[in-house]
């Protein structure tokens, strides 16, 4: 070929004069695999009119334009489909983004332009004629050209001629000639995997009629595409999955060293995995029913062998242990059906617009786990404030093109017949305890094993059931532990743990959890309560906060420890799932937003009157606001944009619920300032939504307590550690402590944010030293009041310990003695917040206490050690 040939496309040039006596000269490079812009303006109406419904997301589209400006870009696809090639021609060329233009292995002949479709068939005749052989874009190099020349390409890795014509015919691999291409350029090639998905249905492994005639709902046949792109194209929609940078990926060790054709094999199957993955994750994994996952967990060698021992050690026929295993498979399993998915869809979606003003999620972060939910399945872990919170985030997830996940619900929620349609929904049940349940406990976990196999999710309440409280409780590690065991067994090559945060401007069981906590009974869910239900629809409750965290990889997590769980001992398995516990809460923690009705409940619980000014309450939370800016938290849109509106609009809403009361002007309230008063009986609303940022609060609290505790006007930062860890371990049974920063760490950063805060100054010739005014007491007694409720919560417990012998009270009544005394000391005012009388805080003490061998008056002298920091530091407290 010329120079002239080599830099001037053919199908480029516009005119017919001088292509016939240039093609005779040598220039045959027309081909049917290049689809040119030129189709025809009504061809090209009648693509984007076809093409118009099918859904094409901002965020996807984004991971292209992010690509370098110079890189040649290669669309992939799994199966060969000109209706896909013809979409992304059409809609990526409307979008502004690089379409292809050149399949690779694709003709396509009526969409040539006539003129056009006579030089191809005339460039062959000729090329033919002169050179006894077909023309071959690859041999004659016209595709790289095109490709380094700025145009995209288009490949699909399966095709009904494809495997034939590489390993048959030994014709041209297009993989082996994409790498051939990125050793011989600088620029960078790109492989842009692509899905298009016709349903979020994951695949029957028993097909239907109708998929055996019309093909399966993720490859349709034509006559099925065709109906769903007319009756129904929104519900078709397309994903980018992560582009493949192919310079880099050569560069890797295990593949520099191959051959290339070794590397386009590894290629082929790393891009096919991926494909597979991604849809996987979209759709979930082939669907089996639940008769078929009994038959699979009842019969594998594991299960068979235990079953046999355990009939062997229990002198019973193996007929009724496989009686009971089946009972128990169904008693735990779930029986997903899509068909109830959109149906609970649509419910749930009409729910949340009739009840909340909207559902705010941090998105960026939600495609991170959506990506890496391609590496295995997702154990998803929501902190769990009301039984909206399953419902949300299955409504969330499936909107967001992911699956729904299986759901670990208590066996108290099976009843009927609620019980049937949430299994319905993917939800499977567990027994609050396995004492004893040897063969159910064992049952179980080949259960969890068989759904981590087959690459299920699982949300998880790693709690153990909702917070009444408003703050994040202890993790509960009986099912992460079955699920890590199941990791390291083998069910899946990585497990993805998603903390995730899920809030409320306001909560729906808001009147139960005050009756709870108030020394009420909890009532077990029934029917009657789902048909009571109704009356909450007549409500609005805000807004709806979902936060998701980075996964968290237990591959990772497990090189942290220097070995793989398989090769660690008990105590270090232990170990691992205690922190990956802890670390899980720390995290949900961490991404948690802050509301203004926590804000403004908390500036109201830690007055030191009942009574307060508004001008008194921004001034609280506008400390509280700056400390949690520095602390970088995740608040709420309308306190970043507009605090004071949100905070007048918080108190006007605690106004119509009665948990505060306005004062009228007059004797008791003569200034023209507006003045409120605490609602005593409704204190305990109030703490539940202060409780919900506590956790940022904290580490400032155990810090201004330490140095409030030093009745001085200067200390050091090592002595103030001192009592940071002290309260830290006293607490340990109510908040989780930081598993990922010593109190060294948040200590200084406390003292720090207090120094920006002109609470303490720096000496200035002692290092290490700092001072305190008088006026900055009282704003260290703002962040050491969160601490005051459990502070008299626990000596609530703590003097009925000193008053009472270990034996003198059955283990039963322990709780119900407790909260009589707590409520005879708040009537004699031994004790200031009502919300002090809970019982979760009593039960949390009485573990606390025990640990410490402090069972009853006998043990005095421990009890003194504890009750003079208690009764030191309330004193400190008060107004």
């Amino acid at each position: 070929m010329t120079e002239q040939e080599s830099t001037q496309s053919t199908e480029d040039r516009k005119t017919n004069s001088g292509w016939l006596v240039r093609m005779l000269q040598g220039t045959y490079d027309h081909y049917t695999c290049f689809l040119p812009d030129n189709i025809g303006k009504l061809a090209g109406t009648l693509l984007k009119l076809f093409y118009s419904g099918i859904k094409l997301d901002p965020e996807q589209t984004e991971k292209i334009r992010q690509l370098d400006q110079d890189a040649i870009v290669v669309y992939v696809t799994k199966f060969k489909s000109h209706f896909e090639y013809l979409f992304y021609f059409s809609r990526y060329r409307h979008e502004g983004l690089p379409y292809p233009q050149i399949g690779f292995d694709y003709k396509f002949r009526l969409w040539q332009p006539f003129s056009r479709m006579c030089r191809i068939m005339l460039a062959r005749l000729f090329f033919v004629i002169r050179n006894r052989k077909l023309l071959n874009p690859y041999e004659r190099g016209y595709i790289s050209r095109e490709l380094i020349g700025g145009r995209s390409g288009f490949l699909s890795l399966v095709g009904k001629k494809n495997f034939y014509r590489r390993f048959v015919k030994a014709k041209t691999d297009p993989i082996q000639y994409l790498i051939e291409i990125q050793n011989s350029v600088d620029r960078p090639v790109f492989l842009i995997p692509q899905l298009i998905f016709f349903s979020k249905t994951a695949r029957r492994e028993i097909p239907t009629l109708i998929d055996i005639l019309f093909g399966p709902e993720d490859k349709p046949g034509n006559l099925r595409r065709l109906l769903t792109l007319f009756k129904n194209p929104g519900k078709v929609f397309v994903e980018v999955s992560q582009p493949i940078d192919l310079r880099s990926y050569l560069q890797k060790p295990e593949i520099r060293k191959e051959s290339v054709a070794h590397q386009s094999l590894v290629l082929r199957r790393d891009l096919l995995v991926q494909l597979n993955r991604h849809r996987q994750s979209i759709t979930g994994p082939i669907r089996k029913s639940k008769w078929e996952l009994k038959e699979s967990i009842l019969t594998n060698d594991r299960l068979k062998d235990y079953m046999h021992r355990y009939a062997e050690n229990r002198k019973i026929p193996i007929h009724e242990v496989h009686r009971k295993a089946d009972g128990y498979i169904e008693e735990i399993a779930a029986n997903y059906k899509p068909a109830f998915i959109k149906i609970a869809s649509a419910i749930v979606g009409w729910i949340i617009r009739n009840m909340y003003d909207g559902v705010a999620i941090n998105y960026a972060v939600l495609n991170q786990v959506k990506l890496k939910a391609l590496k295995g399945p997702l154990v998803l872990i929501p902190c769990h404030k009301s039984h909206i919170d399953y419902l949300v985030l299955d409504y969330v997830l499936y909107h967001h093109n992911m699956p729904v996940p299986h759901i670990a619900a208590g066996k108290n929620l099976s009843f009927w017949p609620m019980g049937p349609l949430f299994r319905s929904g993917g939800a499977f049940f567990l027994r609050r305890t396995f004492g004893g349940a040897v063969l159910y406990s064992k049952v179980f976990a080949e259960y969890i094993y068989k759904l981590l196999q087959e690459g299920y999710n699982i949300t998880q309440f790693i709690e153990g059931g909702r917070s009444r409280t408003g703050k994040l409780l202890l993790p509960k590690l009986g099912l992460l532990s079955i699920l890590i065991n199941a990791f390291r067994d083998g069910a899946c090559e990585d497990m993805l743990v998603v903390p995730i945060y899920i809030g409320y401007d306001r909560i729906v069981e808001e009147k139960s959890y005050l009756h709870e906590l108030g020394g009420g009974t909890k009532e077990s869910e029934n029917i009657l309560q789902v048909i009571q239900a109704r009356k909450f629809l007549k409500k609005r409750y805000g807004i709806i906060y979902i936060q998701f965290h980075e996964p968290l990889s237990l591959s990772q997590q497990q090189r942290k420890y220097g070995k793989s769980l398989a090769d660690m001992t008990s105590k270090e398995q232990n170990r691992f799932v205690r922190d990956l516990g802890y670390r899980t809460i720390n995290a949900i923690d961490r991404v948690t937003v802050v509301t203004p009705h926590a804000v403004v409940a908390s500036a109201i619980l830690n007055f030191s009157t009942d009574k307060f000014s508004l001008r008194e309450l921004l001034d609280v939370c506008e400390l509280y606001l700056n400390y949690l800016k520095a602390q970088k938290a995740k608040m709420a849109d309308i306190l970043v944009a507009e605090n004071r509106r949100a905070i007048e609009q918080t108190l006007e809403s605690y106004g119509q619920r009665k948990f505060i009361e306005t004062l009228a002007r007059g004797k008791e309230n003569p200034s023209t300032e507006r003045f409120y008063l605490i609602n005593e009986g409704r204190r305990l609303n109030l703490e539940y939504y202060k409780n919900n940022c506590i956790a940022f609060f904290i580490p400032a609290a155990y810090t201004a307590m330490a140095i409030l505790e030093k009745n001085a006007f200067r200390f050091t930062s090592a002595e103030i550690r001192v009592g940071y860890a002290f309260w830290q371990s006293f607490f340990k049974y109510e908040f989780v402590y930081d598993s990922e920063n010593k109190p060294e760490f948040n200590v200084r950063k406390s003292i720090k944010i207090f120094i920006d805060n002109g609470l303490v100054v720096p000496h200035k010739t002692l290092p290490d030293t700092y001072d305190i005014t008088p006026a900055a007491l009282r704003k260290l007694k703002l962040f050491a009041l969160f601490l005051k409720t459990y502070f008299e919560s626990y000596w609530i417990v703590l003097s009925f310990l000193q008053r009472n012998p270990q034996d003198s009270v059955k283990s039963k009544d322990r709780l119900k003695k407790i909260d009589a005394r707590g409520t005879r000391m708040y009537k004699r005012k031994e004790i200031d917040h009502k919300e002090a009388l809970s019982k979760v805080s009593y039960q949390n003490a009485v573990e606390f206490f025990s640990s410490k061998g402090i069972k009853g008056s006998d043990d005095f002298e421990k009890i003194e050690v504890y009750a003079q920091a208690l009764q030191n530091s309330m004193k400190q407290l008060r107004p």
